[in-house]
């Protein structure tokens, strides 16, 4: 069941870049190279230069899951006020867990506040850069693939 969104700007994008402003550290990319999985942070941390110093010599995004305050119409996932990522997250993958993971920031995430219950089950499989994602997860991070 989908919950009301709402453009605030104190809601978290879960899958942003470690660059953007107000970056956080919200979980560790575990699992294998083919079905990874984010062990989520109990408290988040905040992105330092050291922090990402720890990554090398493989991407940040491969190692850690980082959310920033939703850039709103900026992104291209959002149009008309929804983050349609959020949307196929909840639309085109399997859930992979029953119970909802911890989360540092459930209540402020877009993506809780968008698609409630149903975008936590899913989030444990979204690694931003994922080596080796299947065809479900490409077309769901393709921007190009819209699903209503």
């Amino acid at each position: 069941m989908r919950s009301e969104h709402r453009e605030s700007p104190d809601l978290l994008c879960p899958s942003a870049q470690p660059d953007w402003p107000g970056a956080i550290a919200i979980g560790v990319v575990g699992g294998t190279a083919i079905v990874p999985r984010v062990a989520n942070l109990e408290l988040h941390v905040p992105v330092t230069d050291s922090l990402l110093a720890l990554t090398e010599p493989v991407l940040p995004t491969e190692v850690f899951r980082f959310a920033a305050p939703c850039i709103n119409e900026s992104c291209r996932h959002h149009r008309g006020g929804v983050c349609h990522l959020a949307t196929k997250v909840v639309k085109m993958l399997s859930p992979v867990t029953e119970k909802l993971p911890p989360c540092a920031i459930r209540a402020s995430c877009r993506w809780f506040h968008q698609e409630a219950g149903e975008a936590c089950r899913r989030c444990p499989q979204v690694v931003t850069d994922n080596v080796y994602p299947s065809p479900d997860m490409r077309a769901t991070a393709d921007p190009g693939v819209v699903v209503e």
